[in-house]
């Protein structure tokens, strides 16, 4: 027998239902609530059981209390904190919400289904390496499978995952629970666009940052600061010249770095070190003095001369025609790299930032000559050998003793 007023009961709770799900979609600043919904919720009142948040709806919503607890069973948080929720159901009038499935709020292949359609998070242990990636335990002691590319791991072995607790995002259900893949790289993403668009409000050329060198290529290094990632080219990791890049960073490794350039529109960034250093330039002409005779070691040599670091970041060039008595065709006819050289500073270019440099001993000699006395047989460009200087230097003398006679 058909009862009416069960179909009545039945339509006025679904009208009831509906006006207030419709109230809370008209009252201003609320979210409307479905499975899966994200939101920002505050703590009003913990309890042994059940806690009670603030989230912005007509009634409160409520979590379970132990999903509030760190992993020492210690609380995590205060009445007033705010923490990102998820929304599960509604449920004799109250709002369920939870951190991450697995997290206290009871467990099963229902709720990690109910986790898959929604992106919830889930909490795993992971239990062992196997063919392909880990196998990982989750709440009801479901085991799932988690590739080693979704496992979020930069360096290191394997082998220091297992044991580890973190949370998951499952992105294949299958089998009513018995086939499930896993992803804790879709969490680093996603706390990674996060932190990406906080640093888009806060982040400006010239600030100095925290970071991490991820990647070591032969043109420099990529470094992550938290949210994105970044060039620091191999000229900007110092004010000397670098050869080898691995003598100076390695994966893993935490520095301090300026930033060079954002281009959030083409997603580049670069970073530079040499700009959180001190510029050694500020020594030239008040230790680094022109008449003044330096120690120095030869850092490279060219057709024209040989460069001299007198220390890093400052180098000086002795031109070829300063470099030995006779002519030579190329520097390495006299000096090599690596060698120590005591060397004079001859003229300072404070503009272009260049020094040029002689062979201490030989400044003197080369004093006592102008560029009036050189022979006409010297080079195009006006310069000729150390033994064309003397030598000119010579004849003037002899005319000069000729005349006093």
């Amino acid at each position: 027998m058909h009862d009416e007023r069960f179909d009545d009961d039945e339509q006025q709770n679904g009208d009831e239902l509906s006006f207030a799900e419709l109230l809370e979609q008209n009252l201003p600043g609320q979210t409307q609530l479905e499975s899966g919904v994200k939101i920002t919720a505050t703590i009003l009142q913990i309890g042994a059981e059940w806690s009670f948040l603030d989230v912005g709806q007509k009634g409160e919503g409520v979590i379970a209390s132990s999903e509030l607890l760190d992993a020492e069973e210690q609380p995590a948080f205060a009445v007033g904190d705010k923490i990102s929720v998820y929304f599960l159901s509604r449920e004799g009038g109250e709002l369920r919400f939870t951190c991450k499935i697995g997290g206290g709020g009871g467990s099963g292949t229902e709720q990690l289904e109910e986790a898959w359609r929604n992106g919830i998070p889930v909490d795993g242990r992971i239990e062992k390496e196997i063919k392909g990636g880990f196998e990982v335990k989750l709440a009801g002691n479901v085991r799932a499978f988690c590739p080693f590319s979704q496992s979020g791991q930069r360096q290191g072995e394997p082998a220091e995952l297992i044991g580890q607790s973190l949370s998951f995002k499952i992105s294949q259900f299958g089998e009513r629970g018995r086939n499930i893949v896993v992803s804790h790289r879709a969490i680093l993403d996603e706390q990674r666009e996060q932190q990406r668009a906080s640093l888009r409000d806060t982040l400006q050329e010239g600030m100095v940052v925290k970071g991490t060198v991820t990647n070591i290529r032969e043109f420099g290094a990529f470094v992550d600061i938290g949210g994105l990632e970044g060039l620091l080219p191999i000229s900007e990791l110092s004010y000397g010249r670098v050869e080898d890049i691995n003598e100076l960073l390695r994966s893993g490794q935490d520095l301090e770095v300026a930033i060079k350039k954002i281009d959030w529109e083409n997603n580049k960034f670069s970073f530079s070190l040499r700009d959180t250093l001190a510029d050694p330039w500020s020594k030239v002409g008040t230790i680094y003095q022109v008449g003044g005779s330096y120690p120095g070691k030869v850092s490279r040599l060219a057709q024209f001369g040989a460069f001299v670091t007198l220390e890093e970041g400052i180098d000086g060039l002795v031109h070829i025609s300063k470099l030995s008595e006779q002519r030579i065709r190329h520097p390495q006819d006299v000096v090599k790299v690596g060698q120590a050289l005591q060397v004079t500073i001859e003229k300072i270019d404070q503009e272009q930032r260049r020094i040029s440099l002689v062979p201490a001993g030989q400044e003197q000699e080369a004093e006592e000559t102008s560029y009036s006395d050189l022979p006409s047989t010297s080079s195009s460009s006006g310069f000729g050998s150390l033994g064309d200087l003397l030598q000119a230097g010579q004849q003037k003398k002899e005319r000069s003793g000729k005349k006093r006679r």
